[in-house]
């Protein structure tokens, strides 16, 4: 079969997402995300979305491809490359990945990831290439329909749950918190963010946010956690983020405002529920274990240097 490589198009929406879906079914992925994601891309990330079609047109592979803009060092970039299962060994995720380092040598990349479920073939097929095993991330589904949650609980003395819709008019005390838990979560790349125009206009204003669902704990009137919501209308939910403000953790808020999002997102229709964490955040991988969360797949980071 000839697959050919090329820059996405609008058109390519939907099957872009199906792609992603049908790789990876533990993210959400819609068309109205994908569009927004494409139009919306920092333009220091040199962002470039690439699909791999079949003579006929359909769409059997997808890339992500860019610049880590936000990261402390210079010359960090990625390419993530899914291939429908029902399309693999054609040679499609070759020619993307080549097609990705191309376009992040000539940006001046000189460090390259890119995930690989912990598979035998995929690993294998990216250490092939190059790539050596990094870290590792679990993706994890509740099945949110049939769960026994946690009871609710009542906050603490001093502490108010609000969910981000009450910060609709000056939401930059989100954005303070996200930054600062966001600091220093694991992860090979570090992220720096201090750019709350783009924030607002890429995170707050995504199309998969719930700004509903998402729960804030607030601590004498200080955002002090959070949980970000995000569902795709189609009755899944997922964890985009749940963190605490260093000064106010040890205080069971990263579980509370969890737990209050998941009981709000069964009360809306939500069935099920997907979040990630990487293999060593032990406190997360505990709270997400007392709510029923199980192992769906376990997704390696792979490292090159080039140049």
């Amino acid at each position: 079969m000839t697959v050919i490589v090329r820059d996405v198009r609008t058109e390519d929406a939907e099957g872009f997402a199906r792609v992603r879906r049908a790789a990876l079914p533990f993210m959400l992925a819609t068309a109205e995300q994908l569009v927004f994601d494409w139009a919306h891309a920092h333009s220091e990330s040199h962002y470039r979305p690439l699909v791999a079609v079949s003579a006929d047109g359909t769409v059997i592979g997808t890339a992500q491809v860019g610049i880590a803009h936000d990261a402390p060092e210079p010359g960090i970039g990625y390419v993530n490359v899914y291939v429908d299962p029902a399309h693999a060994g054609l040679g499609a995720g070759t020619l993307l990945l080549r097609a990705g380092e191309e376009h992040l040598a000539e940006r001046g990349a000189r460090t390259l990831y890119t995930w690989a479920l912990d598979e035998p073939r995929n690993r294998t097929w990216a250490e092939r290439r190059g790539y050596a095993p990094s870290r590792s991330a679990y993706f994890l589904r509740l099945d949110l329909a049939a769960a026994e949650l946690p009871p609710l609980q009542a906050p603490p003395a001093g502490v108010e749950l609000l969910t981000a819709e009450d910060f609709a008019d000056d939401p930059r005390p989100l954005f303070e918190l996200d930054a600062v838990t966001t600091a220093d979560e694991p992860g090979d790349v570090g992220v720096e963010m201090d750019d709350f125009a783009h924030w607002r206009e890429t995170t707050w204003s995504h199309p998969l946010l719930d700004r509903a669902l998402t729960t804030v704990a607030v601590v004498d009137g200080v955002p002090a956690a959070f949980s970000a919501a995000q569902t795709d209308g189609l009755g899944r939910y997922a964890s985009g983020m749940t963190g605490t403000a260093p000064a106010f953790r040890g205080r069971g808020l990263a579980k509370l405002v969890k737990n209050t999002s998941l009981h709000r997102a069964r009360a809306a229709g939500c069935v099920e529920a997907f979040t990630g964490n990487d293999t060593g955040n032990e406190p997360m991988l505990a709270i997400n274990k007392q709510f029923g969360y199980e192992i769906g797949a376990v997704e390696v980071r792979h490292v090159r240097t080039i140049g």
